[in-house]
């Protein structure tokens, strides 16, 4: 499968989203290959994100959501490692604090969003609000007006799905490109990756018993999930569920879609008008008439 193919749309069926990388070996890519090939992405994202900072036109916000332990931060970590890190901003959107509570549930996703010119990668999102608080019925408690949460469940989230894209679609006519990621893992997976940071002692600050009581919540979640790409994957903020068993794969098809993403943008860096670049011969002139030995060599 190309990774285009990943791509979801409103007849997304989660069972049947792979997980492994099946596909990958079928087509002929393995690991050392898909090493190789995401080392020349990451090099031409960042060359695209050095004109994209120039340009200042067109800002990216990339969302990646997932169970635990579907490998979202080394995902980050890899994809990312070429990055200029001043163009770049990572948030984790964790529990709500007090203070976010007391506001609508996008107003920390605002803040978090970069200015054009910028990536912002979102470790979760303001999607929790559509998943977590939808397997948990966390809304049920919201301290809010009883006209906002005296309706079905349905017509609840049906409403925000709908605010939801259209938060998406405003930022995408502000400038904004939205691509949203799902790495998928199968539980199985999760499982292993769970003992495994039980037995490695440098891991085990990532396990927490918090874990498992979500894991009993699986089923629960993969039909959530569903219903949330169904409704949110749109022409200009689509949503990509990759497969996650092998973190090799997916941190390779997560570099194409930001390849992607940053040559929709075609960013250029900017030219400068007459007078200006005039006034750069200048200086070059001025600088050449001190005489020396010029610059040095960069070491």
């Amino acid at each position: 499968m190309d990774w285009k193919d990943y791509r979801a749309d409103e007849h997304f069926v989660m069972r049947d989203a792979p997980t492994d990388a099946k596909a990958a070996r079928e087509a002929g890519l393995d690991k050392q290959t898909a090493a190789r090939e995401m080392e020349k992405n990451i090099a031409r994202c960042a060359e695209l994100q050095d004109a994209l900072y120039a340009d200042g036109r067109e800002g990216i916000v990339i969302v990646l959501q997932a169970m635990d332990a579907a490998g979202k931060d080394s995902t980050i970590k890899h994809v990312l490692s070429g990055m200029n890190p001043q163009g770049v901003s990572v948030t984790s959107f964790k529990q709500p604090s007090k203070e976010e509570l007391a506001h609508d549930y996008l107003w920390r996703a605002v803040r978090a969003l970069p200015e054009r010119g910028r990536i912002a990668i979102f470790n979760r999102s303001y999607y929790e609000d559509v998943l977590v608080v939808d397997v948990h019925d966390m809304y049920k408690g919201y301290r809010m007006a009883s006209r906002c949460i005296d309706e079905s469940e349905e017509m609840f989230f049906k409403k925000r799905y709908r605010q939801i894209n259209d938060f998406e679609e405003y930022l995408y006519e502000n400038g904004f490109r939205v691509v949203k990621i799902f790495l998928n893992v199968s539980k199985e997976t999760q499982k292993e990756r769970f003992l495994a940071r039980i037995d490695d002692e440098t891991k085990n600050w990532k396990f927490s018993a918090s874990d498992l009581k979500e894991r009993a919540y699986w089923d629960e979640y993969m039909k959530t999930y569903q219903s949330v790409i169904r409704a949110t994957s749109t022409k200009h903020s689509p949503w990509y569920v990759v497969p996650a068993d092998k973190k090799w794969y997916a941190r390779y098809l997560v570099s194409q879609i930001l390849l992607d993403t940053l040559e929709a943008c075609r960013p250029q860096y900017p030219e400068l008008p007459r007078a200006d670049r005039e006034n750069l011969a200048a200086c070059r002139a001025s600088l050449e008439a001190e005489g020396g030995e010029g610059a040095r060599k960069e070491e």
